[in-house]
C-alpha cells in the first residue's frame, strides 16, 4: 500500500517547529508494512492542502494521511481544503477516531476532522498532535487495509474482518 502523509502546519513549513506527528504515522504505517512513498510539510493553507491532496491521489496513492489544521484555530482548514477534492465521504473513520480519543482525552471530540475518496484514493485527517495521531490511527488502522481492497477491486469479502496488524 502506497501511503502519502502530508503534515499541516505553519511553524512546521516554516522550520520553526520539529515535525513529531507525521514521523509518528510514518512509524506507525511502516510497522503495519505499508510504503510511504510520499511526506510534505505545508501551512495551514487551503490552497496548499488541495494542491498536495489532489497530486498525490492523481498520482495513485492508496492512502494519504494529513495531520494536523483540524482544531478550532482560525487558522484550522484542514477539513475544509479536504472537502473540496473528495468526491465521497468516509464518516465512519473520524467517527471512529474522535470515540477512540475521547477516552483518554475528552477534548478529542472537538476534532473537525474527516476522511473521504478520490478516485481510488483513501483520505484522512489526523490531529496535529503527535499522541492525538498515535490514538486517532490506531483506532482505524485496522479497517484501513480492507478500505484500500475495496478501492482497488481487490477485496474479495466484503463481510470479511481486516487482516489483523497489516496491510496489504
Amino acid at each position: 500500500m502506497k501511503v502519502g502523509i502530508l503534515t499541516v502546519s505553519d511553524k512546521g513549513a516554516r522550520g520553526e517547529r520539529e515535525d513529531r506527528s507525521g514521523p509518528a504515522v510514518r512509524e506507525m504505517i511502516e510497522a503495519a508494512g505499508g510504503e510511504v512513498v510520499r511526506t510534505k510539510i505545508v501551512p495551514d493553507e487551503q490552497a496548499d492542502i488541495r494542491a498536495a491532496l489532489v497530486a498525490w491521489s492523481d498520482e495513485g496513492l492508496d492512502l494519504v494521511l494529513t495531520t494536523g489544521g483540524t482544531g478550532f484555530s482560525p487558522r484550522d482548514w484542514t477539513p475544509e481544503a479536504t472537502r473540496a477534492v473528495i468526491e465521497r465521504e468516509a464518516p465512519g473513520l473520524p467517527e471512529a477516531m474522535r470515540r477512540a480519543g475521547e477516552e483518554r482525552t475528552p477534548t478529542a471530540i472537538l476534532s473537525r476532522a474527516v476522511a473521504g475518496i478520490r478516485g481510488a484514493t483513501l483520505i484522512v485527517n489526523l490531529p496535529g498532535s503527535e499522541r492525538g495521531v498515535r490514538e486517532s490511527l490506531a483506532a482505524v488502522l485496522p479497517a484501513l487495509p480492507h478500505a484500500v481492497e475495496i478501492l482497488k477491486g481487490t477485496a474479495s469479502e466484503c463481510a470479511k474482518p481486516p487482516r489483523p496488524g497489516g496491510l496489504p
